[in-house]
């Protein structure tokens, strides 16, 4: 690592993720974290300054966090989404989405609370519409992130020397959004949906406000075309 600040991204192996980490490597080094060691170091081999961290984010506790001295941004960009009626829910279904959506990310978080606050340094949580507004069929989901909506509220209330940005996009084109398709028994068509690009460069320009601003919320739409 070099003098640069230093942002961890989870879920950079692809989609938003992944997008995340291209839009700061121009300013930051990067840890990229997740579980697809592969795909994370390929990544890395195209972002100078950037290194593979695969690690299991459902046992944050089992990362190597010895030489993590300095962190200036937390990303949480991993995911899953399991749709389907609440009545069809398996208790399963309610753990493993909450295991994933909020549970990881708090304590991810915590154990990278203290070099957060030395940097006072900044925590983006990557929500979805779904976040604002539950629809049918997609109730699990939607709890787990109302739940990750709460939890940026309260982290930032409680650090108030961090700056905590939750970001809600609509559709993007990734492999989850063609995963979320399927399970709506419809067509996948990437041109209708957000660029992952544009959810990185947004995300980008709230990492990189001035140091007055303090952006909590950034929604991203994609327009009709």
């Amino acid at each position: 690592m070099s003098d640069r600040p230093v942002a961890l991204v989870t879920g950079a192996s692809s989609g938003i993720g992944s997008a995340i980490a291209r839009s700061l490597a121009p300013t930051h080094d990067l840890l990229l974290g997740g579980r697809d060691e592969t795909s994370l170091s390929l990544l890395a081999a195209e972002l100078p300054g950037a290194t593979a961290w695969p690690f299991d984010l459902t046992n944050a506790a089992s990362a190597d966090l010895g030489p993590l001295s300095r962190l200036d941004v937390l990303v949480h960009s991993a995911g899953i989404a399991l749709l389907g009626p609440l009545s069809e829910a398996s208790p399963a279904d309610w753990r493993q989405t909450f295991e994933v959506n909020v549970f990881a990310v708090a304590e991810l978080t915590n154990l990278l609370l203290p070099q957060l606050r030395a940097a006072s340094g900044h925590v983006v949580l990557i929500n979805s519409g779904a976040g604002r507004n539950a629809n049918p069929g997609w109730g699990v989901y939607a709890a787990s992130k109302f739940a990750l909506r709460a939890y940026a509220d309260a982290l930032r209330a409680d650090e108030p020397s961090l700056r905590v940005t939750s970001v809600y996009p609509g559709r993007t084109a990734t492999p989850m959004q063609e995963e979320v398709r399927r399970q709506e028994g419809g067509d996948y068509d990437a041109t209708q949906y957000l660029d992952p690009a544009s959810v990185g460069r947004a995300v980008a320009s709230a990492v990189l406000a001035t140091p007055d601003a303090h952006i909590t919320e950034l929604i991203v739409r994609p327009r009709p075309r």
